[in-house]
């Protein structure tokens, strides 16, 4: 890119960046209080994830932050552990990140089923609604989505006067109002004021009612200095990973955390034209950014789809927006943390209600049904197991459809006993010939009368295991005295079954 293409991209760049950054803002501190953590350490994360991330980027369009997804899982952990243990986990995660990145792994964190992805998202967001609907009225979340459920009527009680509660309802109204909002905005807004967000708009009106009637409602705390929303890690909490529990929420936390950047990234490419990403070089920065924000003590990040759609149609063609947008983070809350002071923590929980929904995508779990039931199995069965149990365990549920839909479909085998001629059947294998396909098999040699010839051509099968081999040789030696002949054709060679075969190789079937 030349002089003269780089003062042209100027302004292009500078609107897109404005655009995310005011997607980002009400975004970044909504999910950190979704995540059980201080507002100002969403906004840590996402000056991270423009500076840091966007210069290394490798999908350059997409744009880095505190990500929805995540929520649930950072919530559970610091409920858990503490918020001094989420550093040293996300430290470990993102060196996880980043050593998958070196070693070009990232296409393997790509090949989770969309069934389980979309699922997961499904679950997480159903969690969402379920807790900030309690910070809607001015409460706090329940440590689970049956708890949540379950204390809903409660929490109403509490809000209403005439029920003998407090003044709840006034932060329910402003949360209301900002859903409302975004809503009505989504539906109707005008074409050429498509790159103003919803979010900023519903919050900013909420924070300009609250402010104007002198509502009674809680308000986001940002600290008047960004360094003290900072926590590094203390050497004591880094020897305390040592615990496996640890351990395994730094793995989860890596691989959800890669499989969503990824995904989204594989999204952002089908949105523009542009340069492809490099899934390696993006893996490894959100790695860095990651250890970055365990260091600070921040929240996780990822590579945010909604964010990055934004940069995308608001003409961004490099990552220079990316990075701009933490600039404007970074000032703004440097600058103007009084005006953050203003809002009321139920217009951002509105935010994430709003969100949550979304992620509940209806479409895709349609379209899964153009695959069969299994898929849409899976899909459900992960959503609930996350609503149900916890995050990690609606996974592993999802990735256990998955082998078992993956063992079902290569254990498929067709069997077909075929007369080809007088005293002379052809018994036809098409699939996959496992042990789970011996009583099928051994039925269908049941069928074939005494004295007859059968040739077994292996050609129609890609995989023939050693239980079936042994039952044809049994079949073939038991009913020779009776005067029936096996066949097998295995490439290009015929052999006569009367004892065991000399060579395995000859019943193999064609790779």
């Amino acid at each position: 890119m030349d002089i003269s293409q780089i003062k042209a991209a100027i302004p292009r760049e500078l609107m897109a960046s404005v655009v995310v950054f005011l997607v980002a803002l009400p975004l970044c501190m909504g999910i950190a209080i979704a995540s059980g953590v201080p507002p100002a350490k969403g906004l840590v994360t996402g000056i991270i994830g423009g500076l840091v991330v966007g210069f290394l980027a490798g999908s350059p369009l997409q744009v880095s932050g505190p990500a929805a997804g995540l929520a649930v899982l950072v919530f559970e952990l610091v409920r858990q552990h503490g918020l001094a243990m989420l550093g040293p986990i996300l430290l470990l995660a993102g060196a996880l990140q980043l050593i998958a990145g070196r070693f070009k792994l990232g296409c393997w964190f790509r090949v989770t089923a969309p069934a389980v992805v979309y699922g997961m998202l499904a679950g997480i967001g159903v969690l969402i609604v379920l807790s900030q609907v309690h910070v809607m009225l001015d409460q706090a979340p329940q440590p689970s989505g049956m708890s949540n459920l379950l204390g809903f009527p409660g929490a109403v009680s509490e809000a209403l006067p005439v029920m003998g509660g407090g003044l709840g309802w006034q932060a329910g109204a402003l949360g209301l109002l900002t859903i409302a909002i975004m809503w009505g905005w989504e539906k109707l807004r005008p074409a050429r004021l498509r790159f103003v967000p919803g979010a900023l708009l519903g919050v900013a009106t909420a924070t300009v009612v609250s402010v104007a009637l002198a509502l009674q409602v809680k308000r986001v705390v940002v600290p008047a200095n960004l360094t003290d929303a900072i926590d590094l890690i203390k050497p004591a909490d880094l020897m305390a990973m040592a615990d496996p529990a640890l351990l395994i929420a730094a793995v989860a936390l890596a691989f959800i955390a890669s499989a969503e950047t990824l995904l989204s990234a594989a999204a952002v490419d089908r949105m523009h034209n542009g340069v492809r990403s490099d899934f390696d070089r993006e893996l490894s920065a959100q790695g860095v950014g990651n250890m970055l924000c365990g260091l600070l003590g921040a929240l996780p990040m990822t590579g945010v789809i909604v964010r990055s759609s934004a940069n995308v149609q608001a003409g961004a063609q490099t990552r220079a927006s990316a990075i701009l947008h933490g600039v404007w983070l970074l000032a703004f809350v440097v600058l103007l943390s009084s005006v953050l002071q203003q809002i009321p923590v139920a217009s951002l929980a509105g935010v994430l209600v709003y969100t949550g929904f979304k992620l509940v995508d209806r479409k895709a779990f349609k379209g899964l049904s153009r695959y069969g039931r299994m898929p849409m199995l899976t899909y459900a069965a992960t959503a609930l197991a996350i609503v149900f149990t916890d995050l990690l365990t609606g996974v592993l549920l999802g990735f256990a459809l998955t082998l078992v839909m993956l063992a079902l479909k290569a254990a498929r085998l067709k069997i077909a006993v075929v007369p080809t001629g007088e005293r002379q059947v052809e018994l036809r294998l098409v699939g996959a010939a496992t042990f789970l396909k011996v009583p099928a098999l051994t039925k269908a040699l049941d069928t074939i009368e005494p004295g007859t010839e059968v040739n077994v051509p292996l050609g129609g099968l890609s995989y023939i295991d050693h239980s079936c081999l042994e039952l044809l040789e049994d079949w073939g030696r038991a009913n020779a005295a009776n005067g029936s002949r096996l066949i097998i054709e295995s490439r290009g060679l015929k052999r006569r079954v009367e004892g065991r075969l000399r060579t395995s190789t000859e019943l193999s079937a064609p790779a």
